[in-house]
């Protein structure tokens, strides 16, 4: 068992640092708001920390969870950082959803201190956080990945070293732009069913089982129909995402047309009030409205 702070604790990293508590390790963790780090000290065997320092002195790996690549250099850089509290040798894990570019910065700022560097942001939901059943894309080099992947195996379903530092966030833009395209084609499938007056639950069910079937369809479709968009994953998140991907795509070259798109399209869901809705209130914007 290792000594492991974890870093950020909203929907995603709560349950993810639950998991390393119950396999056993021993975990410190730390949350911007600290009424969060005393609830899971409620729930799991560990204790909290004022700082990211703090979190991550004596610890094997820290493991870090936050919003965007600003929350990253906020938590590892300066005085407070994690970085300051990190011995030689120590390995960072990070599970946001950020840059290729933050997490080769991370990387290079992490070798000077002689501390180990993986970008490994996460797919699966919060009810593969909850399930410990996530996907997990991996960029690094491989010591630190044999040595961390016992440790996010405790919520992992699935993980790969993907190449060098940034190929876990170019693997994770690869996974939303499947998404996008998909609950897009999902939501255009549902709204054309209902305007044909087929039953949508009994088209769903039939193509389901042919070159049409996919997670979002067989996951989705339901409350898609009924309109209930409360599955974890927030409107503002996405197109937090996207952003990041259509940058990147401008910087490779990558024609990414419907991506662009889709992009504009939960631009409308936003507007109609539903930042916080899931993604797959994209069929939202198809119903007629009032």
């Amino acid at each position: 068992m290792a000594k492991v702070a974890f870093i950020g604790l909203g929907v995603m990293g709560f349950p993810m640092a639950g998991h390393l508590a119950s396999e056993g390790h021993q975990l410190r963790v730390y949350n911007r708001n600290t009424a969060k780090s005393e609830l899971w000290c409620s729930q799991f065997a560990g204790e909290s920390a004022s700082t990211p320092r703090e979190a991550a002195q004596g610890c094997e790996f820290v493991m870090v969870c936050v919003g965007n690549d600003d929350d990253l250099r906020s938590v590892l850089l300066g005085e407070q950082g994690a970085y300051a509290g990190m011995a030689a040798g120590s390995v960072l894990v990070d599970h946001t959803t950020a840059s290729a570019n933050v997490a080769r910065e991370m990387a290079i700022i992490a070798a000077e201190r002689e501390l180990g560097f993986l970008d490994a942001p996460v797919s699966g939901g919060q009810a593969g956080a909850e399930n410990g059943m996530l996907t997990v894309m991996i960029g690094g080099e491989q010591a630190f990945y044999e040595r961390a992947a016992a440790v996010i195996d405790s919520y992992a379903k699935m993980m790969r070293l993907m190449g060098p530092v940034g190929s876990g966030q170019l693997t994770k833009m690869v996974n939303q732009i499947c998404i996008g395209g998909l609950v897009q084609g999902l939501s255009e499938a549902l709204h054309f069913a209902q305007c044909a007056g087929l039953d949508g639950l009994g088209a769903m069910e039939v193509i389901s089982k042919g070159a049409a079937q996919s997670w979002q369809l067989e996951n989705r479709h339901k409350t898609m129909l009924a309109g209930h968009f409360e599955h974890g994953f927030a409107v503002d998140w996405m197109r937090k995402d996207l952003s990041i991907v259509l940058d990147e795509a401008r910087q490779n070259g990558a024609q990414l047309p419907v991506t662009a798109l889709v992009d504009q399209f939960y631009a409308d869901v936003q507007a109609m009030g539903g930042n916080r809705w899931d993604t797959s209130s994209l069929i939202a914007r198809l119903k007629p409205r009032d």
